[in-house]
């Protein structure tokens, strides 16, 4: 499999961001990314799918959608929509009836921020999903960057605070955007879990300072979503969407906050009798399966089975557990950096059945 790093959910001056198109691709470029899927609120803006090439190097541009019922006070339940060609915001004024169009239309749907507080120091409504009976999406944004951010603004003193030291905010996904996800799985669904930057640029001042929260460079070298390929990204366009759209529909993916160090290289598999898993995939637990775990540092690693921890290792790059028991695994690891333990890589599950 072949991995290739992506930034999504982020905005444009065509909604409420403030780089355009080609600004957030040179942003890219200096990240290092491989591909990013922006997505404006309530408009799909045709024509800007492409590839930009920078000497050698190539970022891929996808459009997707982040829809809402605009008519609706707070704006909540808020869904990404990626790999549709056309504007679905006629259809939000019912999230259910949103999905059921987005899946007909071999699409692809998240809950963006499923829980997002209110933030009354700075007028900040709670953005959260509230009818969470819904069905058929495609998984959860489990970690969104300016959520997290948002999360932590209990002050004004708080807000300048993060504002001039942004290295500070991630300590990894709310808690209750990880309880939700291991819900949704012991009910039996399949649920992706994506990680979003939620990128704006927002120009932000208060009396005589001012400051960008945050440049898109910056929210492209954290908060990233890393997606795993039968073949490479070759620079064919319509190819090239269909790899990254099938990853994140199979969840052969993970969420890695790379600022602290790079997270490309990890791998979760399970190996069967004649067959082996990966991140996304199922696997049958006759004969007993191996799950193995590559990490690119020495951190602490963490080993989920339906929600709950069965094994820690600290300070490894492999690790290796043997089970015949059906479940859902998933792996959660955590780097110390800036003098706090902050998760660094949140796994998409290996789903062992009977």
């Amino acid at each position: 499999m072949h991995e290739s790093v992506i930034n999504l959910h982020m905005h444009t001056p065509y909604s409420d961001g403030h780089y355009t198109h080609a600004q957030i691709a040179k942003a890219a470029f200096s990240a290092g990314l491989d591909a990013v899927i922006v997505t404006d609120h309530n408009i799909w803006v045709r024509g800007h799918e492409r590839y930009y090439h920078q000497d050698q190097h190539r970022i891929l541009m996808l459009v997707g959608e982040e829809v809402h019922d605009q008519a609706r006070d707070p704006q909540k339940n808020h869904l990404l929509i990626f790999g549709t060609n056309r504007e679905m915001a006629s259809f939000a004024h019912d999230p259910q009836i949103l999905i059921n169009t987005v899946r007909d239309s071999n699409a692809l749907s998240f809950l963006a921020h499923p829980f997002d507080p209110a933030a009354p120091a700075f007028h900040q409504d709670d953005l959260s999903w509230e009818d969470l009976h819904v069905s058929g999406f495609n998984g959860i944004e489990l970690w969104n960057a300016m959520t997290e951010f948002k999360s932590l603004l209990k002050s004004v003193p708080h807000g300048i605070f993060y504002a001039y030291l942004p290295k500070l905010i991630a300590r990894g996904p709310l808690p209750k955007a990880i309880q939700l996800w291991d819900e949704l799985h012991r009910k039996g669904e399949k649920i992706v879990a994506i990680g979003g930057s939620d990128a704006h640029a927002f120009p932000v001042r208060l009396g005589p300072l001012f400051r960008i929260l945050f440049p898109y460079e910056f929210h492209f070298r954290a908060v990233n979503t890393h997606i795993l390929t039968p073949e490479p990204l070759n620079g064919e366009l319509a190819t090239d969407r269909r790899l990254i759209l099938n990853a994140l529909k199979q969840g052969n993916a993970f969420i890695g906050y790379d600022l602290p160090g790079s997270t490309r290289g990890f791998r979760f598999t399970a190996q069967g009798k004649s067959s082996t898993a990966w991140m996304g995939d199922e696997i049958k637990a006759s004969g007993g399966i191996t799950l193995q775990i590559r990490l690119p540092q020495k951190v602490e690693c963490r080993l989920i089975k339906d929600g709950e921890i069965i094994k820690t290792w600290r300070k490894r790059m492999t690790c290796t557990h043997i089970t015949t028991e059906p479940g859902v695994y998933r792996i959660e690891a955590y780097i110390h950096y800036l003098g706090m333990k902050r998760a660094w890589i949140f796994s998409n599950p290996i789903y062992i059945r009977p």
